[in-house]
């Protein structure tokens, strides 16, 4: 088992930057690709991004490529969302998962191949 923790999320400006934090224990962290996904009101899950085991290889969905950066820090078990120049389109619940792969180098962008998931961590940004 893993358990995932996110936080960081807030209200902001349009514009602004923000942070988001997934913490996980249980199991080897570096065992495990992460992905952040997303869901606002009415709409399904989306990808946000991903990031390998290795750290050496990212993902990103079209509508956050050059804004939002993946990272992780396998010495902390901690990955992380980096999210520049937030816009209104960009309000969801954020939501980080991990899933084990044997390939260091894969990324995930398939919601449906992520056993384990944080609670979600709501970001708003506002005019």
């Amino acid at each position: 088992q893993v358990q995932v923790v996110e936080s960081g999320g807030g209200s902001v400006k349009a514009g602004d930057s923000l942070t988001l934090v997934c913490v996980t224990s249980g199991r080897t962290f570096d065992d495990h690709v992460m992905g952040w996904f997303r869901q606002a009101p009415g709409k399904e899950r989306e990808f946000v991004a991903s990031i390998s085991r290795s750290g050496s290889r990212t993902s990103y969905s079209d509508s956050v490529k050059g804004r939002f950066t993946i990272s992780r820090n396998n010495a902390k078990s901690t990955a992380y969302l980096r999210m520049n120049s937030l816009k209104l389109e960009d309000t969801a619940v954020y939501f980080c998962a991990a899933e084990w792969v044997y390939n260091p180098l894969s990324t995930v962008d398939d919601d449906s191949r992520y056993e384990y998931w944080g609670q979600g961590t709501q970001v708003t940004v506002s005019s």
